[in-house]
């Protein structure tokens, strides 16, 4: 079975690909986090974890959900990670997690996809984002290549500057950066409410029309980036930039 969470479309897109190429079903954690369901999965032997990047590791809301939820039957895990640029040593925190789950941890696979963490970075216009997402296919490919032959994936890079950032970053990272008060909704704003309809974690309310987000945001910028109206602004980091989402691609 092939678990997914994602934002904007990088990592669903990299998990459709992957259940289509193996004929493996697909489970989206977008929706049992957002409904808070942590019943049961019959997962069989082979459990594939695809994510994107926070802050150097998979989302803690996913580590999470994974945690508290009884993964029936599975018996090896393999980690499939979207990023902007890097995953750090990421793989070192699935292995620990995969200890308590009682998994064997067969590795983690890095696919640079187009950045979309538009609150820090520079996000790509459509044209360099096509071209990123065509990079990416042989690395794609590699990976469902391994898991169609249940071999694990190739050690990832471990330098002092990767544990540094999946290591004590990390927490740092959360603390001082992944907040919401600078988010806004602006003239354009319709009132359609999909940002609160797409928020993983709940975090916003409609009031009189309005989007109000309430302090729990996990950055994963599916409000701003997916707005249809493009109303949605991160303070002035996001102002100017364009939205990047998978499907508008």
């Amino acid at each position: 079975m092939i678990f997914w969470f994602s934002g904007t479309g990088n990592s669903k897109y990299a998990a459709q690909r992957m259940a289509e190429a193996l004929n493996e079903p697909l489970l989206c954690m977008n929706d049992r986090i957002k409904a808070h369901d942590t019943a049961a999965v019959e997962t069989g032997e082979r459990l594939v974890i695809v994510t994107p990047t926070y802050a150097w590791r998979i989302p803690r809301l996913v580590r999470d959900w994974l945690l508290q939820t009884e993964l029936r039957g599975a018996k090896q895990a393999w980690f499939v990670m979207t990023c902007g640029s890097e995953i750090g040593s990421a793989d070192r925190y699935n292995r620990e997690l995969c200890r308590v789950k009682g998994l064997s941890c067969m590795g983690t696979a890095q696919i640079v996809m187009p950045e979309n963490y538009i609150a820090m970075f520079g996000v790509p216009q459509a044209d360099e984002a096509r071209r990123i997402v065509t990079k990416a296919e042989p690395d794609i490919d590699r990976a469902i290549a391994a898991l169609r032959e249940g071999l694990p994936f190739p050690p990832t890079r471990n330098n002092l500057y990767d544990r540094l950032m999946s290591g004590p970053v990390n927490p740092l990272f959360y603390s001082c950066f992944v907040k919401d008060r600078a988010f806004t909704a602006g003239p354009a704003c319709t009132g359609c409410g999909l940002c609160a309809k797409r928020c993983p974690t709940n975090n916003i309310s409609l009031q009189n029309g309005r989007p109000l987000w309430g302090g729990s945001c996990t950055h994963c910028m599916a409000c701003i980036c997916r707005c249809p109206a493009e109303a949605i602004e991160y303070g002035r980091k996001s102002r100017g930039k364009p939205r990047y989402h998978f499907e508008a691609l």
